[in-house]
């Protein structure tokens, strides 16, 4: 079988990657084209294009890099309608990958379309299910109340909730690696002072906005603790360099898990990286700056159908983790919230009770190999 996926960033990439291998798994032959990053490419196949290259978020990255997004999406149309795939399998990356399902619909029609974390509707844009309706064969939830709300909502039944293939991934690593906190100081060349944590996201905005905002909020504890960022993948060292240099801030690339086991602490811009340090166990405080933030938090009250914008807060169904958001995310206030998460606060305990009903509910793991087994049964 011929398979085609398509992937727009960091979590999109791991979560394709082990989907690929459970594919490959039921069916050696499998081929695979693909846009997306390292770890789809590990598995095998060709890869078209590298999100990186397609990835910006915000109104002026994605206007000022529009001409690459399109010929991004352009090559990639051409390449599907080149190579005739059997089966297309969009993971999340809703507005490359909404067109990208009219266009197999129409010049495709034998190709099957699967959505593995389909658009997340139920938080903005819900005008997304007609072309949801129009252009997929089928919706693979990693979230347990999506079913329900496609169902209730939209009377749409092409959808099933497969597990959360993050809770796979970190249940799996810490099979494979169990805990050692001098090893991993050592091999990483840390002090010994426990860790507090920075994931300011995967694409250069997020980065610019959150990560000189937490090392402030969090330098007042650099006596006790010492400070490292979650490098991500495709971005340069030198770009961190605009906040970190003169700083006692360290930088791990491609070591967010092994990061999140051995803190203490963390502070995590809005994604999956919340769900990650939930699973993890680790203590946080969801940081998302964005500019113009008296406005934006106001217009976020009108446009966003959802209280909580963290997966972990969603899933649990109430404020299991501080949400900063906007004017909210300030030096200040992080601050605030990070002393009551560290060892002997206000919260700290509460928050870990939290995450024991978050993996709760996601249920059981192997969301990748039931979602292959649809596909390729």
């Amino acid at each position: 079988m011929k398979y085609y996926l398509i992937a727009g960033e960091a979590s999109g990439d791991l979560h394709a990657s082990h989907l690929m291998a459970a594919l490959r798994q039921r069916e050696p032959e499998a081929e695979f084209r693909f846009v997306g990053g390292d770890l789809m490419q590990a598995q095998g196949g060709t890869l078209v294009h590298h999100y990186r290259d397609l990835a910006y978020m915000g109104i002026w990255p994605v206007l000022r890099h529009l001409p690459t997004i399109l010929r991004g999406m352009r090559d990639t149309k051409r390449d599907m309608r080149r190579w005739r795939p059997q089966v297309v399998i969009l993971v999340d990356y809703p507005g490359f990958n909404l067109s990208i399902a009219k266009y197999v619909r129409k010049h495709l029609p034998e190709a099957a379309i699967f959505y593995y974390i389909p658009p997340k509707i139920w938080a903005w844009k819900e005008w997304r299910i007609r072309s949801i309706r129009r252009n997929t064969d089928f919706l693979f939830s990693i979230l347990p109340f999506e079913v329900d709300y496609y169902h209730r909502r939209h009377r749409f039944h092409q959808i099933s909730y497969v597990g959360n293939p993050t809770l796979d991934e970190v249940r799996a690593y810490e099979e494979l690696h169990p805990a050692d906190f001098p090893h991993f100081i050592e091999e990483n060349g840390l002090s010994n002072l426990p860790i507090i944590a920075l994931l300011p996201g995967s694409r250069k905005q997020e980065i610019k906005d959150n990560l000189s905002r937490m090392i402030e909020a969090a330098r007042p504890f650099a006596d006790r603790y010492q400070l490292v960022v979650a490098g991500s993948p495709g971005i340069e060292p030198v770009f961190y360099s605009q906040w970190t240099k003169g700083l006692s801030v360290s930088i791990l690339y491609d070591k967010t898990y092994p990061l999140l086991q051995h803190s203490t602490a963390a502070l995590v811009t809005s994604g999956t990286a919340t769900l990650e340090a939930a699973l993890f166990r680790v203590p946080q405080v969801v940081c998302y700056y964005i500019g113009c933030g008296k406005f934006i938090s106001f217009m976020r009250r009108l446009v966003l159908k959802i209280p909580y914008i963290s997966l972990v807060n969603l899933v649990g169904g109430y404020e299991v983790v501080p949400e900063l958001v906007a004017d909210g995310m300030t030096a200040e206030n992080v601050n605030r919230h990070l002393s009551t998460i560290l060892p002997n606060g206000s919260r700290r305990d509460s928050m870990l009770q939290g995450y024991d009903f978050v993996a709760q509910r996601l249920g059981k793991t192997g969301a990748p190999q039931q979602t292959a087994e649809f596909i390729a049964p």
